[in-house]
């Protein structure tokens, strides 16, 4: 992201310098708020229409009202793109609970506050994605679904956080995180998937893990571009260990395969072919869809 950035801040676009939001927001004080991680790829907006839902459905479910509507994001989100002459870029879709008090009670926002950042985001370097990438898995579990549903992309990401410092401290560049009930249920910013005999899984959302946009693409491709068995279901450590490949999906990541974990060795060490077609396929995939900026 350049110094004379444009951010997108309740219907007006502001110098970078000038992006400011109230020390009294819900959504610094308490990550009272959804967000969205979106892409874009050649002059097209992946998904655009997913990520929206999905950001619409995470505020609905914790009763936060979004000023504006869907195609008016939607426009806004554009908008943004072009004033930043972005064609390919990561774009941060915020909303927050808006200016309060001190107290709990979102009753004292009444007006929710909406940004959107589009820059640009390297998240893994390409050398991962050739040779696979290193997994802990960390002690730090995922939230219950009953304390706070994955399916709610909020602003208050310290679980994750937490894990991440693990992952950080052991050296590595994600982590796996567990279930209470010791299942895996997703890594730190990123989805899972194990493959094993022909046959690919990954975590339900009930178990912990967040309903990925990059995820469901991927499920889309194996079973109808590839013809593989894709099922979503519960798996443990020892699944990820003695699995034929493992790899992580993300807006940011994209598919990035992961070949050793826990200093056990995947598969054969190196990124296997179903991973290799899949970066192949989603990548395809990501040039050929999307919103026109």
């Amino acid at each position: 992201m350049t110094s004379n950035s444009l951010i997108y801040i309740d219907g007006k676009l502001v110098d970078r310098e000038h992006a400011r939001i109230s020390v009294f927001d819900h959504g610094l004080l308490y990550g009272d708020g959804v967000f969205e991680g979106i892409r874009a790829y050649g002059g097209r907006v992946f998904r655009l229409d997913e990520h929206l839902r999905r950001l619409y459905h995470s505020a609905r479910a914790i009763t936060l009202f979004i000023p504006i509507t869907m195609d008016e994001m939607r426009r806004a989100v554009l908008r943004t793109l072009r004033h930043n002459k972005l064609t390919d870029a990561y774009i941060r879709l915020i909303v927050t609970r808006g200016i309060g008090d001190l107290g709990l009670d979102p009753r004292k926002c009444p007006k929710p506050c909406v940004i959107i950042i589009a820059g640009r985001i390297t998240l893994y370097p390409p050398a991962l994605y050739a040779k696979g990438m290193d997994l802990v898995t960390v002690p730090t579990k995922r939230n219950i679904p009953e304390a706070l549903n994955p399916c709610i992309k909020s602003l208050n990401y310290l679980n994750n956080i937490m894990a991440k410092i693990e992952a950080t401290r052991a050296d590595a560049p994600e982590a796996i995180m567990l279930n209470k009930d010791g299942y895996v249920a997703e890594c730190t910013g990123d989805n899972i998937f194990i493959a094993s005999n022909g046959k690919l899984v990954t975590p339900p959302c009930w178990a912990g893990a967040l309903n990925g946009i990059t995820r469901a693409a991927v499920i889309e491709l194996a079973r109808k571009k590839l013809g593989v068995q894709t099922v979503e279901d519960l798996f443990t450590p020892y699944n990820v260990y003695t699995a034929d490949e493992v790899f992580l999906t993300g807006t940011a990541a994209e598919v990035i395969p992961v070949t050793r974990v826990d200093d056990r060795v995947i598969g054969a060490g190196k990124p296997g072919p179903l991973t290799r077609k899949l970066i192949g396929e989603f990548r395809a995939l990501t040039k050929r869809e999307g919103v026109k900026i």
